[in-house]
């Protein structure tokens, strides 16, 4: 709307002062019948660049699958002799990638605001109904003061685990860089990869991965195939994608990209059709 002069005049409450031209107040109430609102789009270029940052590496181990054959499995290297901790936020309803990790050793620390108890009891099991976030309130935890609470924080390296639903970016800005460099291996959930392409939405959760990828690399990725995908300028984002992270000093010296996916056993998450890790996420 270069060179447009603002409209003047009363706007909503009889509030006067001035405002955008009524075409541009038009445009924005019409995409709010559908819960929508415009924003910038995200240049090209930087969304390219963000994908190839995460393009996964071969990280010297096999990869193995923790948790069920369906939604809450996830496939992490073979390195976890020496990791005696799990921090689990999210946990919904299936906490069988947790009672796995358990089964070998760990201590599992869960915690989710959405439900009352972990979906299978497991003495290895220390619950608390929070959610992970940015603050610490009556509701949230941050990550730095979930793990100071929990007994034997000092010991080994952890295995970081979040299904938190969107919370992720901001759990992980808030993270010390100390605290996300004891993380042998991160699991992470991503959602809302389609708001990508909204320049303030980029900026936020690309700021979020670029910390994590400060110490660690990723060496799988899987879409979930519940929530589709969207295809826009050349590329194809998954709405929702899991990856796995392992920390840097962990990889061979030059790792190779991988290059074969689906990996043997990645698993659908729902029984909507299948949805292959598009060709963009991997070289």
């Amino acid at each position: 709307y270069a060179g447009r002069e603002p409209a003047t005049g009363p706007g909503p409450e009889g509030y006067h002062g001035t405002m955008y031209p009524r075409g541009v107040q038009a445009f924005v109430s019409v995409l709010g019948m559908v819960g929508a609102f415009p924003t910038r789009e995200t240049p090209r270029e930087r969304i390219a660049s963000l994908i190839r940052s995460l393009h996964p590496v071969e990280c010297g181990r096999r990869l193995m699958r923790l948790g069920g054959a369906g939604d809450g499995g996830y496939l992490v290297p073979d390195d976890l002799d020496g990791v005696v901790t799990c921090m689990s936020g999210g946990v919904g309803r299936d906490s069988d990638f947790e009672r796995d990790c358990a089964d070998r050793g760990m201590e599992v620390f869960l915690a989710d605001g959405s439900v009352e108890s972990p979906a299978c009891s497991h003495p290895g099991f220390r619950f608390v109904r929070r959610f992970v976030g940015a603050v610490d309130d009556a509701e949230t935890t941050t990550l730095r003061s979930w793990v100071a609470s929990c007994p034997g924080k000092a010991a080994g390296d952890l295995l970081l685990k979040l299904d938190i639903e969107g919370a992720e970016y901001e759990t992980l800005l808030a993270a010390p860089e100390t605290l996300l460099a004891r993380c042998r291996i991160v699991v992470i959930e991503f959602h809302q990869l389609d708001h990508l392409w909204s320049a303030p939405f980029f900026r936020f959760a690309a700021r979020g991965f670029a910390k994590l990828l400060s110490t660690h690399a990723c060496v799988h990725a899987h879409p979930n195939n519940h929530d589709g995908a969207l295809r826009h300028r050349g590329f194809v984002i998954p709405a929702t994608m899991e990856f796995t992270f392992l920390r840097r000093d962990r990889l061979p010296a030059e790792p190779a990209w991988r290059s074969e996916f689906p990996h043997p056993l990645d698993r659908d998450n729902s029984s909507r059709g299948p949805l292959p890790l598009p060709r963009c996420w991997y070289r």
